[in-house]
């Protein structure tokens, strides 16, 4: 599933691209997404300014002063600008043509969301009640160590809870995890001061690498310009069990936690708690 890099390196590469203009024509092929396509999208969309291109978490905002079109790209989607008549594929299912261009949505596995929210996009009931964003003003040691206190869940569990903390997926979280050298398992509770400020600091250079290197490329994700990520080409745990370390030279190991797997490295990352 694309995470908060690769949903922004998608906002960074369509925003110039369509932010300001009017929107001429929305072509939906398949209104049967997540959640259907809303039949009204043409009608508050076609013919106003598109303001701004946002991210909250790992949606996109497309702003339109009345109102966002918000997107998902569900488990595999792409929302690329191509020219407006470019012939559609098996899995291009909206477009959004700005004149000459069009942002068209491509999601093979129809797990995406396209939806129109009514005046303020964090108003709607699936951006309402999510955490704070980690690469802004607010995400930092001190607040992590605030949120910690007491609890007994896996360090790993709350950075990708996000009601606390948004778009930190599995991908980096095991990856800050490491960088800050802290198991996974190990109770977010028993982390202190020190190891918390290390940690926070991990998480948005972790985020900002991935970011300026385009994500991660897994399955078909590309990028708005059609281009794919390469920060899988730097990962030191994820996706890596049996291969040696990049630091230390340990077989990489892997464990299944919350139906997730996790990827660690038993030198490197020991557990204390």
């Amino acid at each position: 599933m694309p995470e908060l890099p690769e949903v922004e390196t998608t906002r960074r590469g369509i925003q110039p691209h369509v932010e300001g203009r009017v929107p001429n024509e929305v072509r939906v092929r398949q209104p049967r997404l997540r959640q259907p396509v809303p039949a009204e999208l043409a009608g508050e969309i076609v013919g106003r300014p598109l303001r701004a291109v946002r991210r909250r978490a790992k949606y996109l905002l497309l702003d339109f002063g009345h109102g966002s079109v918000i997107v998902h790209l569900g488990m595999s989607g792409s929302l690329r600008v191509v020219p407006a008549e470019l012939p559609a594929e098996r899995h291009d299912h909206i477009d959004l043509v700005f004149g000459e261009q069009a942002l068209r949505l491509r999601d093979p596995r129809r797990f995406g969301l396209v939806l129109w929210q009514a005046g303020e996009a964090e108003s709607h009931p699936l951006l309402a009640h999510l955490g704070r964003e980690p690469l802004e003003e607010g995400f930092d040691g001190a607040w992590l160590f605030r949120v910690t206190r007491g609890v007994a869940q896996p360090i790993k569990h709350l950075l990708m809870d996000a009601r606390k903390l948004v778009g930190v997926g599995n991908i980096y979280a095991a990856e800050s995890l490491f960088r800050a050298r802290i198991h996974p398992l190990e109770p977010a509770g028993a982390l202190g001061r020190k190891r918390c400020e290390r940690l926070a600091d991990e998480v948005r250079a972790t985020l900002g690498e991935a970011i300026e290197a385009g994500g991660s490329s897994l399955r078909d994700f590309v990028g708005g310009d059609g281009k794919p990520g390469y920060f899988q080409q730097s990962y030191f745990v994820y996706g890596r069990e049996g291969e040696p370390c990049r630091v230390c030279g340990s077989p990489v190991r892997r464990f299944v936690s919350a139906q997730r797997s996790s990827w660690f490295c038993p030198r490197c990352q020991v557990r204390r708690g």
